[in-house]
């Protein structure tokens, strides 16, 4: 999946929870999320207006972020509620490693291999 397809699958289901997503899609709106957000809150120091602007595009994203995170686990096998083991360090690495996995082979509970 490409860098702009991606992006526009993720702000199309912006509040899917429910089938896979790919490791590229999730990747890639990753990517672009911490551009964003990074080049945002780089303008924002000292800034009021960009710090206004700065929090509120992290609250535009953090649905899609939520969304496109669920349906990754999903795409191995996972729950999506394994994501409030992130609220601690070892948890967080756990999930991070879970989102660099391949998808599971085949139709899951969750649907059918994006890949495929």
């Amino acid at each position: 999946m490409s860098f702009a397809k991606s992006i526009k699958t993720v702000f199309t289901k912006y509040a899917d929870f429910k089938g896979r997503a790919r490791r590229s899609e999730y990747w890639w709106f990753t990517l672009a999320y911490a551009i964003v957000m990074g080049i945002l809150s780089a303008f924002a120091r000292g800034s009021v207006v960009m710090t206004i602007i700065c929090v509120l595009a992290g609250l535009a994203c953090l649905l899609p972020k939520l969304g496109v995170s669920v349906r990754r686990l999903h795409d191995i096998g996972r729950s999506g509620w394994w994501l409030l083991i992130c609220l601690t360090c070892v948890g967080l690495i756990i999930v991070i490693i879970w989102e660099c996995m391949d998808s599971q082979p085949g139709e899951n509970k969750y649907g059918s291999n994006p890949k495929e």
